[in-house]
């Protein structure tokens, strides 16, 4: 079935699941959901199945295994497909990772309002895919068929991409809902929670993804379904922006002590990266990445973006990254640099290898040693030879010399710095630096005509408010 084809049937079917589930429920929607699943069964090969029509309702779908698994590959299509493939450019836009020569955009002007279709696709696309996890879980949990282990599993992924999926929300709007129940009329009137209410709700739902998960959920070897180092990675994320320095020291090191370091450059980014902890895997065999296909130009730009003067610039002389991960191009007397972490262009390698041969990546060890050196960094005392460890962990694989960091201030500079330079373009991790350092502002407005100190949040969408006026007080500076 061609991919074109599937996609116009995916988004009508799934246009109908979010249009009828207040009126039917559960039932109608985990229908229309495994439908979703058998119709994309053939872009997605971690499982196959040969459904009869009569057993298509919600009690089939959780019948066994294979298609209660089946339940999930609509969630994990629209993480690849949805607004989360997406956020390493427009993150990047809206930091300092990544200018626009032509086609300015409202996210890279800093001119967001509460009716950008770009700002209100975020908040849909993430919601669908809760609700989704949610119908999962509620299915699971209401079965007496599948057994325990399966159960685990199955309800330890749903869990993981709840958290996930509320963890970017919270990032960019501040105070959300956190929606855990499909029941469509309490949540067309719930209202948004303070932000360490949403944290909280993250940690135990990942605390519980991770009790609940195998140590590995592979396919054929790929790492594309959430299993405990997974969720793991994230917590241990959450835990560094939530500040609990020895939470987020001990998880990372558990992270870390479940993978072996990937000490060439050009291997981190490709599908089988022993570095690797979670990627999103293609939509069909022989394609790579939208970052490839988005990052790389040959000639002009064009309407892709570009490298920012302000990255390049963070680079020390001698750093391998810079010659390894940055693409150049010249016309005539204009240069320009991309992001060349990703190495294939996803539309253009179809026909010349069968195989896709770049996955992308989601979490990454790299993230982890810096996640805890800047833990270790703020518990100080003999946990500061560690945090200067895990520094060097990556500035060696850079050909780089050791830090010479040693005060609290320098370490987290330095760390800060590292980051930077190592997880430019990943999924608006840049972005999220500059947020909870309060770095924002001293960086982004000598170089974003348009910031203002409100920038710290995009706006709720005002399509939501006048569905759920509960969602106000809006952010500021969005209320006109």
């Amino acid at each position: 079935m061609q991919l074109k084809k599937i996609y116009v049937m995916r988004y009508i079917i799934e246009f109908l699941i979010h249009s009828i589930k207040g009126k039917f429920g559960i039932l109608k929607g985990l229908y229309l959901l495994l439908l979703i699943s058998v119709l994309t069964s053939s872009c997605d090969d971690f499982v196959d199945v040969d459904l009869p029509t009569d057993r298509l309702t919600a009690e089939a779908v959780f019948e066994d295994a294979t298609t209660a698994t089946a339940a999930l590959r609509s969630i994990y299509a629209q993480i690849r497909t949805g607004f989360v493939y997406n956020l390493s450019e427009e993150m990047g836009l809206y930091a300092d990772e990544l200018d626009q020569v032509n086609n300015l955009t409202p996210i890279y002007t800093h001119n967001v309002t509460a009716l950008d279709p770009t700002v209100s696709g975020w908040w849909s696309d993430a919601y669908n895919g809760i609700y989704e996890a949610n119908a999962v879980i509620e299915g699971v949990d209401n079965s007496s068929a599948l057994s325990l282990e399966d159960k685990n599993q199955i309800k330890g992924e749903a869990l993981f991409i709840r958290a996930y999926l509320h963890s970017l929300l919270v990032e960019l709007y501040g105070p959300i809902p956190y929606i855990r129940t499909t029941d469509y009329i309490a949540n067309t009137k719930v209202a948004r929670m303070p932000v360490e209410v949403v944290y909280g709700h993250i940690i135990t739902d990942l605390t519980a993804a991770s009790g609940l998960l195998g140590a590995d959920v592979s396919v054929s070897g790929e790492r594309v379904r959430a299993y405990t180092a997974v969720a793991d990675a994230l917590l241990a994320r959450v835990y560094l922006y939530t500040q609990q320095w020895e939470l987020a020291d001990a998880t990372a090191s558990k992270v870390i002590n479940s993978f072996v370091w990937e000490p060439d450059l050009k291997k981190v980014f490709k599908k089988n990266s022993s570095g690797s902890i979670w990627q999103i895997k293609p939509p069909q065999d022989g394609f790579n990445t939208l970052e490839g296909n988005r990052f790389i130009f040959p000639g002009s730009p064009g309407v892709r973006p570009v490298l920012s003067a302000s990255l390049m610039n963070a680079f020390e002389p001698n750093d391998r990254r810079k010659s390894d991960w940055i693409g150049k191009s010249t016309v005539g007397a204009n240069t320009w640099y991309y992001a060349y972490k990703y190495q294939q262009a996803r539309d253009t390698k179809v026909n010349d290898n069968p195989t896709s041969l770049e996955y992308t990546v989601v979490f990454r060890l790299a993230e982890q040693y810096l996640i805890r050196a800047e833990a270790r960094a703020h518990q100080g005392g003999d946990k500061i030879a560690g945090a200067q460890a895990d520094i060097n962990k990556i500035r060696t694989r850079a050909g780089l010399p050791n830090t010479t960091a040693a005060t609290l201030n320098e370490l987290l500079n330095a760390i800060i710095q590292e980051r930077q330079v190592e997880l430019f373009t990943e999924k608006g991790l840049r972005w999220f630096d500059l947020k909870r350092t309060g770095r924002a502002a001293e960086i982004l407005a000598p170089i974003k005509s348009g910031w203002q100190h409100t920038d710290i949040l995009f706006p709720v969408p005002e399509s939501e408010i006048l569905l759920n006026p509960n969602l106000l007080p809006q952010n500021d500076g969005y209320d006109n």
